[in-house]
């Protein structure tokens, strides 16, 4: 007598087979969930990128005068010797912080995912240095995997006097921005110097209408601010605001936060 040949999905008398899920596959999935969520998030930020592509020079007519920014750079020159490694975070195109450290005589070094404003920070600033990379990849392998910085991953960890990040950070979501504060400060030395400016705002990852383009922006509050950085391990020394009303804009005008740190630890 023949035996009927089994089912898929059944043992030998005819029950449901128990679908075991290895401890391989589980992480398999999740590192397939990771790899998919982190190319979502490249591709979002390869367009806001290519939105100050588009951008251009504009911004520089939009945003001229920047005094909160200049001030922070003035504390830098004071506090920092000549010949001090400065990185200066999403440098756009490299006006005013670029300028200002370079020609004070510290060694600047600018990232930004945009190569059209990078274009504009090489002409403008001569004496730094500009490199195409995205801030999220600022202390991780991937800055020289990805981008040809390796001084910029694990590796330059302690090695630099002072970063500045001025409203570049505030085109992520705050999660991300919690993040990369923890990567540049592992970047910086002990003592290290943090200038940092952002838009006061109950905001995160929100759409934002900007020179005829769309970002997406978050920001906080300012005592909300500088909790996260103090839980972050700096030590927040001042905090400026100034209103700023981008020229020619029918935007009401903004609140802008100047904050001056000090890497704790």
């Amino acid at each position: 007598m023949e035996c009927e040949p089994r089912r898929a999905g059944q043992d030998a008398r005819g029950r449901g087979a128990q679908i075991i899920v290895t401890d391989e596959q589980t992480a398999a999935a999740a590192d397939a969930d990771r790899a998919s969520a982190a190319g979502v998030r490249r591709a979002e930020r390869a367009r806001q990128a290519a939105v100050f592509d588009t951008v251009g020079a504009r911004y520089q007519e939009v945003f001229p005068a920047r005094a909160g920014q200049s001030a922070c750079g003035d504390w830098l020159l004071a506090e920092l010797p000549a010949g001090a490694r400065v990185l200066d975070v999403g440098c756009g195109a490299g006006e005013p912080t670029a300028r200002q450290l370079a020609e004070g005589g510290l060694r600047v070094t600018g990232v930004d995912l945009s190569e059209g404003m990078l274009a504009q920070a090489r002409a403008a600033v001569p004496g730094a240095v500009f490199h195409r990379m995205d801030v999220l990849d600022l202390g991780l392998e991937s800055a020289g995997s990805l981008w040809g910085v390796p001084e910029l991953g694990p590796d330059g960890n302690g090695s630099l006097d002072a970063a500045t990040a001025f409203f570049s950070l505030l085109m992520l979501p705050r999660a991300e921005i919690a993040e990369t504060l923890g990567r540049i400060r592992g970047l910086l030395r002990p003592g290290g110097l943090l200038a940092l400016g952002m838009v006061e705002a109950d905001l995160d990852d929100a759409p934002l209408p900007f020179l005829e383009q769309e970002i997406r922006v978050s920001g906080y509050l300012r005592e909300e601010l500088s909790g996260l950085l103090e839980r972050g391990g700096f030590a927040v020394e001042a905090v400026d605001s100034q209103s700023y009303a981008p020229a020619g804009s029918a935007q009401p005008p903004e609140t802008q936060l100047y904050l001056r740190c000090r890497r704790t630890g």
